[in-house]
């Protein structure tokens, strides 16, 4: 889930490998969008992940924050940004990597509500998934919205068309994984790798300053005591359909 800041960053480099160990995982899927400062995401810090062991990295409304992702995006295929920004805009919106002998896709789509005014995530990622008709295995969709109501519907909309929806942005990982009724994996958020006294990774005193005033404040990611969340999603590899979803949250 969003990774914030050094934060996460720092914290997600103690635990990772042990969780892969221990979740036997085989492939990472991580929002970068908040990695490098709260804002983006560097070079070096996409560097740092990639070493790491991650695969594929989507973004969201911060996609462009940093000058370094058109050069990321351009070098490189497994960082994708959400699907559903207007033609012409730099990047790419779905990918596709092989892993033991499976073929993944991964798509990245944004919601509209309360975010920016773009193309309709539900037509995107219908061209999309046309597109990559029989070529994947497994398909993976970050939905990176603010209203639950929004992911909650695309789940719905998706549910036996990919392996699993996966909810981000609102750095709040929400308890209602589950495999949907057609076949597919389902969370509405994954939540936040990040400081865990914080609001949203942000450092508290600032935002609740900026309710209390209405005056514009600079954000400031914090430090700390950290967490890291995400989910895990176990798939058969005979008939490549999800069999179990479940949250991971780990502590410092």
């Amino acid at each position: 889930g969003d990774i914030f800041g050094s934060c996460g960053l720092d914290y997600l480099k103690l635990v990772y490998r042990e969780i892969c160990e221990n979740e036997n995982i085989d492939f990472t899927i991580a929002n970068a969008e908040n990695t490098s400062g709260g804002n983006g995401l560097s070079q070096r810090d996409y560097d740092t992940l990639t070493d790491l062991g991650i695969d594929v990295f989507t973004m969201g409304n911060h996609t462009f924050g940093r000058a370094d992702i058109v050069n990321i995006m351009q070098q490189n295929t497994n960082v994708i940004r959400p699907i559903n920004y207007p033609e012409g805009t730099e990047g790419r919106g779905y990918t596709l990597l092989k892993c033991k002998g499976k073929r993944i896709a991964v798509l990245n789509a944004m919601g509209r509500v309360n975010l920016l005014n773009i193309d309709c995530p539900f037509n995107a990622l219908d061209k999309a998934l046309k597109e990559i008709g029989d070529s994947a295995d497994y398909i993976f969709v970050d939905f990176h919205a603010e209203a639950t109501s929004e992911k909650v519907a695309m789940g719905y909309y998706l549910d036996g068309r990919v392996t699993c929806t996966f909810g981000t942005h609102t750095h709040v990982q929400t308890a209602d994984e589950t495999i949907l009724p057609k076949g597919s994996a389902y969370i509405t958020d994954i939540g936040m790798t990040g400081a865990i006294h914080s609001v949203l990774g942000v450092d508290k005193d600032v935002i609740i300053d900026r309710f209390i005033t209405a005056m514009p404040k600079k954000f400031e990611h914090t430090h700390g005591r950290a967490k890291v969340c995400g989910i895990v999603v176990t798939c058969d590899d005979e008939t490549n359909k999800p069999t179990h979803i479940k949250r991971i949250l780990i502590k410092d």
